[in-house]
This record gives C-alpha cells, sequence and structure tokens, in this order.
C-alpha cells in the first residue's frame, strides 16, 4: 500500500540521517579562523527592522575585529516568504547555498504557512534550517534576578514530533497520522550539550523533562539515554519530571528557583522555553541560540507579526528578543566581554532602568530608538 511504502521511505532517511550523525566531526573553532562570517537574514514581516538594529549594535560591539578582519558581516536575502513560495522549498537552494558560507547566522523571524494562508504548504524554514545545517541543540536562556530565576533550556532541535511535521499521512479518509522520531545519537549529543553547559558555567542541577510514562518508547529512550549520560557527571544533581507537571512548577515560586538546567525533547521544549520567556518579559524579549557541530544560528523566538508591517508599525517592534541572541552569538563566537556587556545592558533598559519602552506602537520607541539606549547604556558600563 501506499502509506506502507511512504513509511518505509520515512526510515530509509532517519537510518541515512543516524549515520551522517555517526560521521561527524568535532565542534568549529572559532579561535582558530581567519575571519569569522557572521551572516544576517532578515526574514519576514518585523523581522528586517529589528534585525537591522541587532546588526547595528554587533557592529558597535566588535568595531575592533571589523576594521582588523577577524568578523565580517554578509547580508542573506531571500528568505522571505514570497521567496519561498516561489521556489516552493522552505529554503530556496540559492538561499541555502549562501548560508553555508556563513559560520553564524543572526535571523529574524520567518513566515510558516498554515492551512487557510494564501501559501504552498511548504515547511518551516526553522525547521528546515536546523536539519539542513544540523543545528541539533536549541539554547534558550531566561534570567529575571530579583525573582531568583536563572534557567537555561536545552532543546533538542532535529528530532521529536517536529522533525517529520511534513511527511504525516492521510491513511484514508478516518485515519491521519503524525510520526515522532527519537536517536540514541540525537539524543547523546543534547544531553552531553546540557551537562557540559552545566560544568562549565558552574550549575549544580540538570533536569530532564518528558512525557516517558506515557509516550514510552521515544520519550522513553530519550530519558534512559539522560540517565545515562547524568552518570558521567556526578558532580551534577540530575533529576526528570514529566511535561506537564513540569509546566505548573515553573510558576511555583517556591520551587522554581530550584531549577538551573533543563534538557528537552523538541516539542517540549518550544512549550516550556515560551512560558518561561513570560518572566522575563514575553516571547518578545528572548532570544534563541541553535548549535550545530559546524554552523549555528541565533533567533528571536517569536513570529513575524505580518499585520504590524500592514499597518506601517514594523519601526516600533521591540528587538530586545533579536538583541539577547546577538548576545548569545557573541559569547558563542568567544567574544564574552561584549557578550557580558549587552546581557547586561539589556537588563538595565528592559526590567531595572527603562527610560524608554517599545509598545509596538508610536505611544513608545522606535526600535531604533531602543538600539540607541542600549548602545547609549553600553558605553556608560
Amino acid at each position: 500500500m501506499e502509506y506502507i511504502e511512504k513509511m518505509e521511505s520515512i526510515i530509509k532517511e532517519q537510518k541515512a540521517r543516524v549515520a551522517m550523525m555517526k560521521a561527524q566531526g568535532d565542534f568549529v573553532k572559532y579561535e582558530e579562523l581567519d575571519q569569522v562570517v557572521i551572516g544576517v537574514c532578515g526574514g519576514d514581516g518585523i523581522g528586517p527592522a529589528i534585525t537591522g538594529q541587532a546588526q547595528r549594535i554587533l557592529e558597535f560591539l566588535l568595531a575592533d575585529a571589523l576594521k582588523s578582519g577577524k568578523v565580517a558581516f554578509k547580508t542573506v536575502d531571500g528568505l522571505t516568504i514570497e521567496n519561498r513560495a516561489k521556489a516552493n522549498k522552505a529554503i530556496p537552494d540559492d538561499v541555502l547555498a549562501e548560508l553555508k558560507t556563513c559560520h553564524v547566522i543572526l535571523k529574524g523571524p520567518t513566515t510558516t504557512p498554515r492551512k487557510g494562508d494564501p501559501w504552498p504548504n511548504i515547511e518551516s524554514a526553522n525547521v528546515a534550517m536546523r536539519k539542513e545545517l544540523d543545528l541539533f541543540a536549541n539554547v534558550r536562556p531566561v534570567s529575571v534576578p530579583e525573582q531568583g530565576i536563572d534557567w537555561t533550556f536545552f532543546r533538542e532541535n532535529t528530532e521529536g514530533s517536529y522533525v517529520l511535521g511534513s511527511k504525516g499521512m492521510h491513511i484514508d479518509e478516518d485515519i491521519a497520522m503524525d510520526f515522532t522520531v527519537t536517536t540514541t545519537q540525537g539524543s547523546e549529543r543534547i544531553a552531553r550539550a546540557a551537562f557540559e553547559f552545566a560544568k562549565k558555567n558552574g550549575k549544580k542541577r540538570v533536569t530532564c523533562v518528558t512525557k516517558a510514562n506515557i509516550i514510552k518508547t521515544t520519550d522513553g529512550k530519550f530519558l534512559d539515554i539522560c540517565k545515562d549520560m547524568a552518570k558521567e557527571y556526578p558532580e551534577i544533581d540530575f533529576d526528570d519530571w514529566y511535561i506537564d507537571i513540569m509546566t505548573a512548577k515553573l510558576i511555583d515560586e517556591k520551587r522554581r528557583k530550584d531549577f538551573q538546567v533543563f534538557v528537552l525533547p523538541n516539542l517540549y521544549g518550544d512549550i516550556l522555553t515560551d512560558e518561561a520567556a513570560e518572566f522575563q518579559g514575553g516571547v518578545g524579549t528572548a532570544g534563541s541560540a541553535n548549535i550545530g557541530k559546524r554552523y549555528a544560528m541565533f533567533e528571536a523566538i517569536h513570529g513575524s507579526a505580518p499585520r504590524m508591517v500592514e499597518e506601517g508599525r514594523d519601526i516600533y517592534a521591540d528587538p530586545s528578543s533579536v538583541i539577547r541572541a546577538g548576545a548569545m552569538l557573541l559569547a558563542h563566537i568567544g567574544y564574552g566581554v561584549q557578550a557580558d556587556k549587552l546581557f547586561k545592558a539589556l537588563e538595565i533598559c528592559g526590567q531595572t532602568e527603562k527610560k524608554i519602552e517599545t509598545t509596538g506602537r508610536d505611544t513608545g520607541a522606535t526600535s531604533a530608538q531602543f538600539a540607541d539606549y542600549i548602545m547609549e547604556t553600553i558605553e556608560k558600563l
């Protein structure tokens, strides 16, 4: 039957992906490169407006490195929904080729078509980029010092419920099926990334979040691998929680301060990090890192807000999310001092001082004014 043949094709594809993971080398060492190329993708909707401001701040902080040639920026156009729809691909081939000439990418939000939209049913550009560049670790920090919150989420990026999101099938008019996938190699590398981060940053606890009591095969495998990995890090406490009770414990003022580093499959990580971002001021303030061994991509975690563009309000969009992603990019490529200054300025400008605020409308500051405020604050640090 046709759906059996499709299932066989999916299994062959995943076996090939496992073979690729087994053959991978080590992480790129940025300090050994003659030049680090930072690609900038504006994306859709408000993306170009806010990403442009983040680039201004990065250029300000990296002025010396730009002058010496140690760092270069490269604009990568073509990741708009219009261009992707025209090519009928999540990432057009020429755009993907350009992305692969960069070491790290700063990316604005992109539109994913949904049922009823005037676009073809193409895959999410985010999901496609994570697969094409093998960006397996989605890292999202949330920090609210006055509430004792200092969380870092390691969300597996290339497996789980999302990796086969466009390959579900209708068996007949009554039955529709989607798939989830968990591999040994994929689970081991995200678990190790979480434990290594904890070890290098003085964190004492790693928490695995699944629904392994119900989704016994795939979630069970993920949890078992995390438990085995924990044995290699006896100095770090390990525990596991189910996704439903974990969403409750994040709002438990007595318990939430105890958590430090989380490791989660794809879907649960997507849900939990959006909830966590609310403590910091909402998804509009949250940045995200997508890390692989050869490439890395840094982005805002919110959508493209096309209505703001239609109403001429894109210049008032809050750029905090992609600026925070830019700070994570700086830390990733070895510019820790600059990253710390930017994180501190975001805390001052967005939480403690707040001399100006963005509201998404002309009642607040423009994204450019907020970027200026960030740079002025950095100069005072």
